[in-house]
């Protein structure tokens, strides 16, 4: 029986889908004339049952309709919210129905005009969750669940960075060589130690070929949080004093409030009456007004989208404002790169020590390598591109698409499986 097939990267910021014709992989445009849909959901309480993806969503929630807006919705497999349900207005929806609409109108844009796909090549981090088996397990079976309901009949897995190192041995490898994959994306770390070369792409069976897979749960949004901590958070009273000698400000509504798939959760009622209730026992309770406002307005997304662009920003500018005008009149933070480094150092350590052990597990010294493949957002930023690099000072630096050699590569695979 025919198949058609497809590469799926459902990505925490943003999703490609990769469909195979007359044996060529080529990734489908979800949005417009793009090949990227960010991994956004927006439901419309104006409209009961609407959903609105991608962009579109992300202007939705940014134009101030009465809505649920929902963002890294990948984070939430491995942990045990995607058993969970959320309030959407006067009904509820549980997360794993939430990741489902958005794949399946995913699946629809893609099938626009053509065959509808039964068969994927699915995505996935090397770990879903660190040092937890059965969590990253359960993870995988949950969105290969997800998939079948949606309507792929035939579901695979392939690991994000092996999917990249693929694509990239198809069309730039004339030589054997061992590349090192590195995948920063929104939500995980990965790389792929692997032996590559024009013969070795004809091998049904690829195995021996990769010497080591390794990965974190660190990303783009764990750099959103953490310089949102250090640069945003003292400015909404995170850790200011209470009245009580040696009492601060609960930790949890600020690492919350910077953490995309948290958000949600300090609008309810309860948690802002809490907060009210800690203003009035404030020691300087300004601060903690404006994150009061931020709550009321359901604008903890507003919040997290400036952070955000200010991070990117400071990939190529020494510095960047958050413009903070709509909590109050002319607040306007000012960062710089070194606030961002400092802030995130933890994080980029962890990369480098990742790595450390891949090299370790393959058996290599870090001049056995001799190319570094580069993709996903995050190794936009100068000091994760460092904290890679300067583990393999001898190696040849290969950019691949930042947001689109993983789906690439899992639709190359797509037509390896299901050709």
């Amino acid at each position: 029986m025919t198949m058609t097939a497809c590469g799926l990267d459902f990505g925490t910021s943003n999703t490609t889908l990769g469909v195979v014709d007359a044996g060529e992989a080529r990734l489908a445009p979800l949005e417009g004339g793009s090949t990227t849909l960010p991994s956004a959901i927006f439901f419309d309480f104006e409209r009961p049952g609407a959903a609105i993806v991608g962009r579109q969503a992300i202007a939705a929630y940014v134009e101030g309709l009465d809505g649920r807006f929902m963002r890294a919705l990948k984070s939430v497999l491995g942990s045990s919210l995607i058993d969970e349900e959320t309030q959407l207005n006067r009904s509820r929806i549980s997360f794993r129905d939430v990741i489902g609409r958005f794949i399946s109108e995913t699946k629809r844009r893609a099938e626009a005009g053509g065959p509808p796909l039964d068969a994927v090549v699915h995505g996935r981090p090397v770990h879903f969750v660190d040092g937890d088996a059965d969590a990253d397990a359960r993870a995988q079976n949950a969105l290969e669940e997800i998939a079948k309901s949606v309507g792929f009949r035939h579901v695979s897995f392939q690991f994000e960075p092996i999917a990249a190192a693929l694509g990239y041995e198809l069309e730039q490898v004339r030589g054997e060589e061992i590349a090192l994959v590195a995948d920063i994306g929104g939500g995980t770390s990965d790389f792929s130690i692997i032996r590559l070369g024009p013969k070795r792409w004809l091998r049904p069976d690829r195995a021996d070929d990769v010497l080591a897979n390794d990965g974190v749960r660190v990303g783009g949004t764990d750099f959103d949080r953490d310089l949102s901590l250090a640069a945003v958070m003292p400015e909404m009273g995170y850790r200011s004093a209470l009245r009580r000698p040696g009492l601060v400000t609960p930790n949890y509504y600020f690492t919350d409030l910077a953490s995309w798939s948290k958000i949600n959760f300090l609008y309810a009622p309860t948690v802002l009456a809490e907060i009210r209730q800690v203003v009035r026992e404030a020691a300087d309770p300004n601060r903690l007004n404006r994150l009061v406002r931020v709550l009321e307005q359901r604008r903890g997304h507003s919040l997290a989208i400036a952070v955000e662009t200010a991070k990117i920003a400071l990939s190529d500018a020494e510095a960047a404002q958050i413009d903070l005008s709509w909590v109050e009149k002319d607040l306007v933070l000012s960062i710089n790169r070194t606030d961002l480094i400092e802030a995130t150092k933890l994080l980029a350590d962890r990369i480098a020590d990742c790595i450390s052990r891949s090299l370790k597990t393959a058996g290599l010294s870090a001049d056995g390598v001799d190319a570094v493949f580069l993709t996903g957002g995050s190794t936009l930023l100068s000091h994760v591109r460092s904290a890679i690099l300067d583990a393999l000072p001898a190696a040849r630096v290969v950019d691949g698409d930042k947001f689109t050699s993983v789906g690439h590569g899992l639709t190359v695979e797509a037509a390896r499986r299901y050709a």
